[in-house]
């Protein structure tokens, strides 16, 4: 049987935001989790042990960068940054968590100007 690997992967982040927002943007680009060479080798699926029954998913990012940074993994340019971005955002837990408002609107900013959206410049 098949587990519904969205479902899982959500089970396995739930509560802790880094993961939910980079299992979201994996889910949410659709390619990967489509991709056999992909869930074969970086996603492990356990049951969970506080009710025995839920299937859980958990992708192992540091070896999925290090197969795409080998050529082992080949993807194109989006797909390459995606992966990038979301393995990124699994491992900013500690940066991210915690921030106030101010902070994470100017990160959000910052994250726009480094895309090449940048807001026009406000007067002081």
């Amino acid at each position: 049987m098949t587990p519904d690997l969205p479902a899982a992967l959500r089970a396995c982040a739930r509560g802790f935001y880094p993961a939910e927002a980079s299992v979201e943007l994996l889910i949410g680009h659709g390619s990967f989790l489509a991709r056999s060479d992909f869930t074969r080798q970086f996603i492990w699926l356990v049951t969970s042990i506080s009710d025995g029954i839920t299937t859980m998913a958990q992708i192992d990012w540091p070896a999925a960068i290090t197969a795409l940074d080998t050529g082992d993994l080949p993807c194109s340019g989006g797909e390459q940054r995606i992966l990038r971005l979301a393995a990124s955002l699994a491992d900013l837990r500690d940066a991210l968590t915690g921030l106030d408002d101010s902070n994470i609107t100017l990160l959000i900013t910052a994250v726009l100007h480094a895309s090449g959206k940048r807001q026009q410049a406000r007067n002081p």
